[in-house]
């Protein structure tokens, strides 16, 4: 029975533990053994922290004898992208520069979710200091992609998607700045939830663009994507029961955010925006052109940000890090000041013209990545192929950040392929219904 639990979905564990079918410390040791045993547990886990996970899970055991269970998720484990804070374990964010580093403190969302009776299994792999949407690092490891062993398997919350993706956590919390909790996760046939800057607190994460991170988590169904985010903040999941895409309006957003698709991607956003339609949807297709003015802006408000925050920490040892994501840092040093306040006040009224054009649907539709996982190999020896699949993998993503925006990506069908539902800002438990229902429609 414990191989069948590690292809479950978070929320069916927990309903298994409060029915009495799953003993918690039994669950605990089924990841942690999986994690451990398992042949590419190395590349996805950064480290486990076992007894860490014991004894939450004995604590969730006894709660649950007691009938003290404090939340569907009480006693299910999860990993951690490894730029969350883990009081006395390392935090490394993937970078040699911060090797040995031991917060001693709990990140917040991490102490939250620690009240609300998850189990910590683990710290997992990530791009380096979170700048990549690839997943590629030689600093520390690769994780692969469940679908393609020689590829990537999306970035920057690598090891966060193909921990759940591999069954070797339940669900997952990664961290999402330009499409870092959304590409691993549509690469990996998972759902991808990005919160809106500030809905969750961001104390004890390990900052790459202040104005731009968020949280979220990767798992196996929409509604682990609402239970793990009210485990997050300690609030009340999003109610799905009766979610409909009946009369539901949607936008499908032409501009860039369809050019250059490879066929399996234009295939499985085919299918999927047929399947939305079919379920009672409206369908719009329409140009924003703002769109293309953000995505010109995103080398100043991104680079600018990240280097400014890390410049002295990456001067003192640069080659301590791998050279193109050290590239991609000091690119940021070509922006002024004057240029970085210019930018945000260009994108203060572009989300302006976002919310106007928008105001009228439900949600904006679009692929996920207008790209595939591309291979790890080349991506190391081909500098021109890392550059190019770079800046596409996080393209379409990225839109969502710029505008500030709520976002969720759901699995199409076609292996990798994902497609993603923009909603305005702080209207998750909205689009999470509204993902509820997507998610019967696609399947």
């Amino acid at each position: 029975m414990t191989a069948a639990w590690l292809k479950m979905t978070a929320s069916d564990l927990g309903r298994g533990i409060g029915e009495g079918r799953i003993d918690p410390a039994d669950l605990a040791e089924a990841f942690l053994d999986a994690a451990a045993t398992h042949p590419l547990g190395p590349r996805i886990y950064a480290r486990l922290t076992p007894g860490r996970a014991r004894a939450e899970a004995l604590a969730a055991r006894e709660r649950a004898r007691a009938g003290l269970r404090r939340g569907l998720l009480d006693g299910v484990p999860l990993s951690w992208k490894d730029l969350f804070d883990t009081a006395g374990v390392a935090t490394e964010a993937g970078s040699a520069l911060l090797r040995g580093r031991v917060p001693e403190r709990d990140a917040d969302v991490l102490a939250t979710a620690t009240l609300g009776g998850s189990v910590c299994l683990g710290k997992t792999h990530l791009s380096e200091l979170a700048f990549s949407g690839l997943g590629l690092n030689p600093v520390t490891a690769t994780p692969p992609c469940v679908n393609d062993a020689d590829a990537v398997a999306g970035g920057s919350s690598s090891g966060a998607a193909t921990s759940v993706a591999f069954g070797l956590a339940a669900g997952s919390v990664g961290s999402d700045t330009g499409g870092s909790v959304r590409i691993p996760a549509a690469w990996n046939d998972l759902v991808g939830l990005k919160t809106t800057v500030g809905r969750l607190p961001m104390r004890g994460t390990v900052a790459l663009c202040e104005r731009f991170d968020t949280i979220g988590p990767l798992c196996r169904s929409v509604e682990d994507a609402a239970q793990i985010l009210a485990l997050l903040d300690g609030g009340q999941p999003a109610d799905l029961r009766g979610a409909s895409l009946e009369g539901a309006r949607f936008l499908l957003l032409r501009s860039v955010a369809m050019d250059d698709l490879r066929p399996a991607v234009e295939d499985g956003f085919t299918r999927a925006v047929d399947r939305l339609a079919a379920a009672g949807a409206r369908v719009t297709e329409a140009e924003i052109p703002a769109v293309t003015e953000a995505l010109a802006l995103s080398p100043v408000l991104f680079s600018a940000e990240a280097y400014g925050l890390w410049r002295d920490v990456i001067e003192a040892q640069p080659d301590l890090m791998f050279p193109r994501i050290l590239e991609r840092f000091r690119g940021g040093a070509e922006f002024s000041g004057a240029d970085y306040v210019a930018g945000w006040k260009t994108m203060a009224g572009l989300r302006e013209v976002w919310g106007a054009e928008t105001a009228g649907y439900d949600a904006v539709i679009l692929p996920t990545s207008p790209i595939l996982p591309p291979h790890a190999d080349r991506l190391l020896s081909d500098q021109d192929y890392y550059v190019r699949e770079n800046l596409l993998a996080l393209r379409n993503t990225r839109i969502g950040n710029l505008f500030g925006l709520s976002a969720l990506t759901l699995p199409t069908g076609v292996p990798s392929a994902g497609v993603m539902f923009l909603a305005p800002p702080m209207a998750e438990e909205r689009l999470l219904r509204l993902g509820a229902a997507a998610e019967r429609a696609l399947t």
